[in-house]
């Protein structure tokens, strides 16, 4: 797998109450990834940008929102989801990157 292309699979990460409390409890991190992406993809690319050693991976496909713009109605892009489970003993700290 080429390192340029591993270094866009993951968009962000989710921070929110649930996935913080997941952190916490379960060292499961989750991240925004590209939709095409792939479980071993994802697996390699947190291991090569926060030097971790990763457990497994679960995806899950969001369906993006209907909203209304004005007089028209709208979609929110789709995107997938990527649950990040840490081997005991790897943690990633958002707050001091």
């Amino acid at each position: 797998m080429n390192q340029n292309y591993l270094s866009t699979v993951l968009r962000a990460p989710v921070i929110s109450e649930k996935s913080t409390l997941q952190a916490e409890a379960n060292k499961i991190i989750v991240f925004k990834v590209l939709k095409q992406a792939t479980k071993k993809e994802i697996k390699a690319a947190v291991e090569l940008m926060f030097n971790v050693e990763v457990d497994n991976v679960n995806v899950l496909n969001a369906q993006g929102k209907q909203k209304r713009f004005g007089r028209t109605l709208g979609k929110k892009s789709d995107w997938k989801k990527a649950y990040v489970k840490l081997k005991p003993g790897h943690d990633i700290d958002f707050s001091a990157a």
